[in-house]
């Protein structure tokens, strides 16, 4: 593959609509971390980094493209970290609505569910042990 350095690196790059691009990328830089990386116009677009490899690209509103409504979710972001619960408090103190506090799951990570203030939903993940998919009922398909 062509490497491009005005797109993110990443393989699947979700393309997320906000009613203000530069609100959207203040909050996400200071609750989540985020940075930004390119700029496409005052309030059009931003790619944002996530972590080493991730990406998430900021759309400003028009035509279809709209932001989250109340009560529908057509989405959740899972992003890895390192700590969960740092950066669940770390992303509550910013503002995030929690929707699960940092839980444990039996499929080895410990897990919250937040929304930013555009209504869009976040589950910041942190693995705490490696488990087979057999252990707790998946069925590995691939490599």
């Amino acid at each position: 593959m062509i490497e491009n350095r005005s797109l993110p690196t990443a393989t699947v790059i979700p393309v997320l609509v906000y009613p203000d691009v530069r609100a959207a990328v203040a909050w996400l830089t200071e609750a989540f971390g985020f940075e930004e990386r390119v700029r496409i116009g005052d309030h059009h677009r931003s790619q944002m980094r996530v972590g080493e490899e991730g990406g998430v690209i900021v759309a400003d509103v028009h035509g279809e493209q709209q932001p989250p409504q109340p009560g529908v979710a057509t989405h959740i972001l899972k992003v890895r970290v390192a700590d969960v619960d740092a950066a669940f408090e770390h992303a509550r103190s910013h503002g995030a609505r929690v929707l699960q506090e940092p839980t444990e799951f039996e499929y080895g990570e410990r897990e919250c569910t937040l929304e930013d203030p555009a209504g869009h939903r976040w589950q910041l993940t942190q693995t705490i042990r490696d488990v087979a998919p057999e252990e707790w009922g998946g069925v590995s398909v691939g490599d």
